[in-house]
């Protein structure tokens, strides 16, 4: 496959993905979720690869969800929402390899998500988390809202929801959403050395553990299933519609 949205560099014992489409601060669409699944499906079976990165272009954002210029309904994409958002972040869980977000900035929205999914996350300090889901008309009903309850808890979860407030890189830190941070310019050293500690494991050893965590959440992946036909239907809702057309306007929505 031909990449257009991302980028796919080997580097040492691990492969680096990157989101490449910084004009649009990494947003995703139909094409970018399509080659995201296939390059995790490379990387993820590839005997001599570690582990993965996963991360964006530039130094703005690590990925800021879907993009909103390509949701008219529905998204560019295929899938029950019009991308293939499942695929794309249960292919994260089922690799055999850690999956470690570098998180170069704005991590929002189902930027947040995947880095909620990934095994690992390491931080700048510049870096920026949090969900943006009710102010657009939309919401992540599985692994954005029911893992994060595992990783941050429920209160906490329930607040990133609720409020929509942007948390930095030391409070996602304090949160547990992200397991270290460092200053801008030893993002990539920082992340080498987790990759090359990964490296000097046993692999097989990693990916049964690794699995061993999915199993204790893997219900999650059928209350996304769900959640994501009702979420089809909400897309096609005057409420939902608001959401997107106040976001391009640039104005608050008045859903009430």
């Amino acid at each position: 496959m031909q990449y257009q949205d991302i980028t796919y560099e080997v580097r040492g014992p691990a492969a680096w993905i990157a989101i490449n489409r910084p004009d649009k601060y990494n947003a995703f669409r139909g094409v970018t979720c399509e080659e995201l699944i296939h390059a995790f499906n490379k990387a993820g079976w590839d005997k001599s690869i570690a582990a993965i990165v996963l991360t964006g272009a530039g130094s703005k954002a690590f990925c800021t969800g879907g993009d909103q210029s390509a949701h008219d309904g529905a998204y560019d994409g295929r899938g029950t929402i019009g991308l293939p958002v499942e695929e794309m972040q249960t292919i994260i869980r089922d690799v055999p390899k850690p999956v470690i977000a570098r998180v170069n900035g704005f991590a929002i929205g189902g930027g947040n998500v995947l880095v909620t999914c990934c095994d690992l996350a390491i931080a700048s300090s510049t870096a920026v988390l949090g969900q943006v889901g009710p102010k657009v008309g939309s919401v992540d009903p599985g692994f954005g809202t029911a893992l994060l309850a595992r990783v941050v808890g429920e209160k906490k979860a329930r607040e990133i929801w609720m409020l929509c407030r942007r948390y930095t890189a030391q409070q996602a830190l304090e949160m547990g959403l992200v397991n270290a941070v460092v200053e801008p310019d030893k993002l990539d050293a920082e992340v080498e050395k987790w990759c090359a500690e990964i490296a000097a494991l046993s692999p097989t050893a990693i990916a049964i553990a690794k699995k061993s965590f999915n199993q204790d959440s893997e219900s999650i992946r059928g209350i996304s299933a769900m959640g994501m036909q009702a979420l089809s239907l909400f897309y096609q809702t005057e409420e939902s519609r608001e959401g997107v057309k106040a976001f391009l306007e640039k104005r608050p929505p008045k859903f009430r």
